[in-house]
């Protein structure tokens, strides 16, 4: 028996790598087509390898259900729930492995009541042989491998760059190989495999499949990573492993996705050890059947844990390689998901209620032209106190990091940049109490735009339309109280272009975060104007707690149109200052809370959940300023800086958030209770 560790110190430069341009490639050429036979070869006589008979390892791994909601699905997952868990495993030749669970723990963030597939909490212990299969064959069964004796003719295959790794035993040159099928059709494999090019051995595949190969019609896309590490200067063994499932509602769709992602660390090989027949028996995963909360034999609390693997939640390498795996498939459509669906941005697109429309209700749907990229969605609304109809058709085309869209529409939209209350609760307060935070104005457009994604979290996006903008009235009366006027937004017809940069969060486990978006527009019509805005959120670990600060800056020239200009105050902005009482040409607002944790009494929700022990207190401070009023419209300038300052609490896992804000300058005082912002975009 001999005991290996891993010599692969700087593998981790293959994730690094850039993917060669397809459009210089040949697929099948004779060189890569040798080197694709040489592997296949060489997999099947590694199987038969007598010198390696069998291997005794552990895994280390986690495995997160994560809850991505809003337009896009833009924002970064939201943590639901977490498992940690130590498994020890066995291989024997030619081709019989077992694992089991020895530790397993877990936590819940938000209510659940989710159960993986056996196979979500073990390893893959032999690149899954000649077919791929995935939970437990109910996700995807039977896919043949690329380097199987089936795969030279099931798939096409080109070279890629070649790369130097330094290990223990020297250097390794590994070659990179596309693979893509003959027929997209059948239930195969998109992706990239690294080679070693002196034996042709496995070191790393990263792949995603075609639409045919998904069983779940919920399924979205499966991506996988699997990272093998020198061993005795020999043997190509799991290293690394990581895979995500997407999930979507198949019959609608919605801006919510529900997501399993998973990564395993496999290190410390006793190598030829003696495999007992009875270790081998039974499932091919055992052990534990389900988490054991009362477990001490952790290092540290799984918060902890998390918050040292917090790449695995937040890395953007998932979706470089999504992007990477459609280069490799050009214009073919990938995904599970059915072409054709009704769709929806959020609940309130179907049914909402306002001062200026009444009840609103609307619908849309998904139309995707078969085995392209290419997405038809319409919709249509209607408001049934000022029988409008609104609605309009749009265009999406994509390829790679790049989407390309076209369209036209006609909606009602609320003045601001930055929303203040959830759609759903605003419903809700429009209907029983006439308290609507709106201020609408009717824009129809045209419009084409590019957007580009750089890096994993920036993005540039470039728009050129048409847009004419028009005044609406108050049409409805609430159940109770009554409605403030609506006020004069329209301005006329426009020829706008508007450019932006991006940069997403980097997830909800980072200790430090910078995100925000830098937006330039440029109008032409009834005068010319010119339009920018910055806005940012930084989060950091500050003690006990956290630091969030946000801050939204705008400015706009003297011509600037009454709807494209800027309003604060109130619920939202600054609690405590009256709703929506300044506004002009500029606007500058900032918010800083310092966010901890405290014991709080759980109440049972059922079987599956509770409301959390743990409640979030903020307290917070914020200021804002307005200056260069518009003439006809309700709010005026700051007159100065405003401050508030105020607490906040977080409850039921963070979906709830009660705020009460007091004014600095007059001692007013503002209450408000809602969903977590989080949340607001599928409300």
């Amino acid at each position: 028996m001999r005991s290996a560790r891993c010599s692969c110190g700087t593998i981790g430069l293959l994730v690094a790598a850039g993917v060669s341009p397809l459009a210089a490639q040949t697929w099948d050429a004779p060189e890569v087509l040798t080197l694709v036979r040489r592997a296949v070869d060489q997999r099947a006589a590694t199987e038969a390898d007598s010198v390696l008979r069998s291997y005794r390892t552990r895994a280390h791994g986690f495995v997160f259900f994560l809850a991505q909601v809003g337009e896009g699905l833009t924002e970064p997952p939201r943590l639901v729930k977490a498992d940690e868990l130590d498994v020890e495993v066995y291989w024997q030749a030619p081709n019989r492995s077992k694992q089991v669970v020895l530790g397993w723990r877990d936590g819940a963030f938000l209510p659940t009541d989710i159960e993986y597939h056996r196979d979500h909490l073990g390893i893959v212990t032999n690149n899954f042989g000649d077919v791929i299969r995935i939970g437990e064959g109910d996700e995807v069964r039977d896919a043949i491998h690329p380097l199987a004796r089936a795969g030279p003719d099931a798939y096409q295959y080109a070279l890629g760059d070649s790369l130097t790794i330094r290990t223990g035993g020297g250097e390794v040159t590994v070659r990179e190989v596309q693979v893509r099928p003959r027929s997209f059709a059948l239930p195969l494999v998109v992706g990239t495999l690294y080679l070693d090019d002196r034996t042709a051995e496995l070191v790393r595949f990263r792949f995603s499949f075609t639409p045919a190969a998904y069983l779940d019609r919920q399924l979205e896309d499966i991506t996988i990573v699997l990272e093998n590490g020198r061993f005795e200067n020999r043997w190509w063994l799991p290293y690394r492993q990581e895979i995500e499932i997407r999930r979507r509602a198949s019959y609608f769709d919605f801006p919510a996705r529900g997501i399993i992602r998973g990564r395993w660390e496999i290190t410390d090989y006793d190598l030829n050890v003696e495999v007992p027949p009875a270790v081998l028996a039974g499932p091919s995963i055992g052990g534990l059947r389900r988490p054991r909360p009362d477990d001490t034999t952790w290092g540290g609390s799984l918060s902890e844990a998390i918050a040292e693997v917090a790449a695995p939640v937040d890395r953007q390498d998932m979706e470089a390689l999504r992007v990477e795996v459609e280069r490799i498939a050009g214009s073919r459509a990938l995904g599970g998901l059915p072409s054709n669906r009704l769709a929806t941005g959020s609940l309130s697109d179907l049914a909402r209620v306002n001062r200026v429309q009444g009840l609103a209700l609307g619908f849309g749907g998904v139309l995707g032209l078969r085995g392209s990229r290419v997405q038809l969605r319409p919709q249509i609304g209607y408001g049934t106190s000022d029988h409008r109809v609104t609605g309009g058709l749009s265009v999406l085309a994509g390829s790679g990091a790049t989407q390309l869209s076209l369209a036209a529409e006609r909606r009602m939209r609320d003045l601001a940049d930055v929303p203040v209350i959830s759609p759903a609760l605003n419903s809700l307060l429009s209907q029983e109490a006439g308290d609507d935070y709106g201020d609408y104005v009717l824009v129809s457009s045209i419009a084409a735009g590019v957007r580009h994604r750089v890096s994993g979290r920036t993005s540039l996006s470039l728009q050129v339309g048409i847009e004419e903008s028009e005044s609406a009235a108050v049409a409805s009366s609430p159940a109770n109280g009554s409605y403030r006027p609506n006020p004069p937004l329209g301005a006329g017809t426009f020829r706008v272009v508007r450019a932006a940069v991006e940069r997403a969060s980097g997830g909800i486990a980072v200790r430090q975060d910078l995100q925000g978006r830098l937006t330039l527009e440029v109008g032409e019509g009834a005068g010319e104007y010119l339009r920018a805005t910055a806005e940012g959120r930084w989060l950091r670990s500050a003690g006990a707690g956290q630091l969030l600060s946000r801050v939204y800056v705008g400015a706009g020239t003297e011509r600037l149109p009454a709807y494209r200009s800027f309003v604060l105050g109130g619920r939202g902005t600054l609690l405590g200052e009256p709703f929506r009482a300044y506004g002009g040409r500029v606007v500058a607002l900032g918010h800083v809370e310092w966010r901890f944790e405290t014991p709080f009494p759980a109440i049972p929700l059922g079987s599956f959940a509770t409301t959390g022990r743990r409640l979030t207190v903020a307290p917070f401070v914020a200021a804002g300023w307005t200056d260069r009023p518009l003439l006809g419209l309700p709010w005026e300038g700051t007159d100065g800086v405003r401050p508030v300052a105020g607490i906040a609490f977080e409850w039921l896992m963070r979906l709830i958030r009660v705020e009460a804000g007091v004014g600095l300058r007059d001692g007013g005082v503002g209450i408000s209770v809602d969903v977590n912002r989080d949340w607001w975009g599928v409300l």
